[in-house]
């Protein structure tokens, strides 16, 4: 089933015994404040790349030339998106609270954030195969040699830099996964269901 909370209720209409109500485990705080923690700081990694790519890109465009120019311009470029991408999210984390879901809600946030990285890896490993193309046009007689250069070095390790970021911020929130087990009734044998009277 799609909705794990309509397989709870096709299980607790199934149980004959009468009057029982089922309430979601809470998640412990340490587990919420980890969680949120984690993404706090992802943004923060995030936004300080930005930052110090704007700034050096700026500053390093204007005393250079040819291809490196090229290249400290698009990491400036590219690195105001970076900003505002590290910006929403940090607003989205600081505004939730800790403790405030229960276990299962917040399961389903670890697992959504995850899957927005897997996603995002897939786009930086679209983003390094873009830098490669712009360096293999580079080659090409007629083309702007200097941009394509520069731009292309630029994608590509800009999104290397992605790849990274999002593969290590996946794993590090996968390995959260098993501490809500215990909270949502699993055990080694299976799944259990935890009913409060």
């Amino acid at each position: 089933m799609k909705n794990p909370l309509a397989l709870l209720l096709v299980l607790f209409c199934c149980t004959c015994a009468p009057a029982q109500t089922t309430a979601t485990p809470q998640a412990p705080l340490e587990l919420e404040t980890a969680r949120l923690h984690h993404q706090r700081t992802a943004m923060y990694l995030l936004g300080g790349w930005a930052v110090a790519n704007i700034g050096l890109g700026l500053t390093l465009r204007s005393r250079t030339t040819g291809a490196l120019r090229r290249f400290h311009e698009m990491n400036a470029i590219w690195n105001t998106v970076n900003l505002g991408i590290a910006g929403i999210g940090l607003v989205s984390v600081l505004r939730q609270e800790p403790g405030a879901l229960g276990a299962f809600e917040s399961l389903q946030e670890n697992f959504g954030l995850q899957k927005v990285l897997l996603f995002n890896a897939g786009l930086d490993v679209g983003y390094i195969a873009g830098g490669l193309y712009l360096l293999e046009r580079a080659r090409r007689p007629e083309a702007d040699n200097d941009r394509l250069r520069g731009y292309g070095r630029s994608v590509a390790l800009q999104g290397g830099f992605l790849l990274a970021f999002d593969l290590v911020n996946y794993f590090i929130a996968a390995g959260r996964t098993e501490a809500y087990a215990p909270l949502l009734g699993v055990t080694a044998d299976g799944l259990g269901l935890t009913l409060t009277f």
